[in-house]
């Protein structure tokens, strides 16, 4: 069962805010007037938010905030999930008591988003959660399941691949191994000696990164790899051109490299997330869930997160 929170009085709300940018350090649980509901918008009472490394990231300094469109005091979270408690003028498609998933950039962890129907980005949406998907699972989709999605459509795999992916094990990992799996194809992941047996379980063939990796994963795959997803930096796609994969095979999220195709969650093709989440209704594709926090123990899940050793998602309960 989950823990019970104490609520803010009506008309307020709780918001995890920044008054500086930083580290986990500066992340405090506010209180706020409570947002409300506009033309064209849906108020969404938050019960799970699902963090991910672009919430620090961009959170960390000034330059990288700003590039973000983001100013002080800002908010924190961008994947979110919950129920619709207020649907403004306009509004059709949704009413008061629909179950809801989705983004919303760096005010997530908050009690209650206003998503703006009419932006349709990734940053700014609302999906209706279907049956037999819990909200913590909900919450981790958009970002990952988005980003996951978007690697996949530029490498393409099919049931004659063999994929390399790099840092197999983390958010975005658990759900690009499965897709290329549900694709037919072959996956080795990259990953800790730790993680080896979570990432059997996921579908895939663990092999360590670092020094020598080509060569590890040459002894695993003979007759060769035929497309790599790189999920950290880039070791992966350097590995993967020294096994001979070709540039248009390659994908990077986190770094740039000459010649191969970067991809991010807002480059999902339009239903791309909708899909994911059928897919865990149907059982196809399951999320891990490697920690859950209450709202009032940001600091600790945001430290967790940005530790990069987590195996799978960190949910925080509100």
């Amino acid at each position: 069962m989950r823990e019970q929170h104490d609520q803010p009085p009506a008309g307020r709300s709780r918001a995890v805010r920044l008054d500086s940018f930083g580290g986990p350090e500066v992340l405090d649980v506010q209180e706020i007037p409570a947002p409300q509901a506009g033309q064209g918008q849906v108020r969404v009472r938050v019960t799970a938010a699902g963090l991910n490394p672009m919430d620090w990231i961009m959170t960390a300094d000034a330059d990288t905030a700003a590039r973000f469109g983001l100013s002080l005091p800002a908010g924190f979270g961008t994947d979110y999930a919950g129920v619709v408690d207020q649907v403004g003028a306009g509004v059709t498609g949704f009413a008061p008591g629909d179950r809801v998933f989705g983004g919303a950039l760096s005010r997530a962890v908050a009690d209650h988003v206003v998503i703006d129907l009419a932006e349709g980005v990734a940053a700014n949406e609302v999906h209706r959660t279907p049956d037999g998907v819990d909200d913590r699972t909900a919450a981790t989709l958009a970002v990952a399941g988005r980003t996951a999605s978007a690697t996949l459509a530029v490498v393409d795999p099919g049931p004659d691949d063999t994929v390399l992916i790099g840092g197999a094990a983390g958010g975005v990992g658990v759900f690009a191994v499965q897709l290329a799996r549900l694709a037919g194809a072959r996956v080795i992941g990259t990953g800790s000696a730790g993680s080896a047996d979570f990432l059997r379980d996921l579908g895939a063939e663990p092999v360590a990164y670092g020094d020598g990796l080509a060569d590890r994963v040459r002894t695993l795959a003979p007759a060769g790899v035929t497309a790599a997803i790189d999920l950290h930096g880039t070791e992966t796609a350097h590995a993967a051109r020294q096994l001979g994969v070709p540039d248009a095979r390659i994908c990077t999220i986190a770094a740039q490299v000459d010649g191969v195709s970067a991809a991010n969650g807002a480059n999902a093709a339009p239903g791309a997330l909708d899909e994911v989440a059928r897919l865990v209704a149907r059982g196809q594709l399951r999320v891990p869930i490697a920690a859950s926090f209450p709202v009032e123990q940001i600091r600790r899940a945001a430290e967790l997160q940005a530790g990069r050793h987590v195996h799978g998602k960190v949910v925080i309960d509100l």
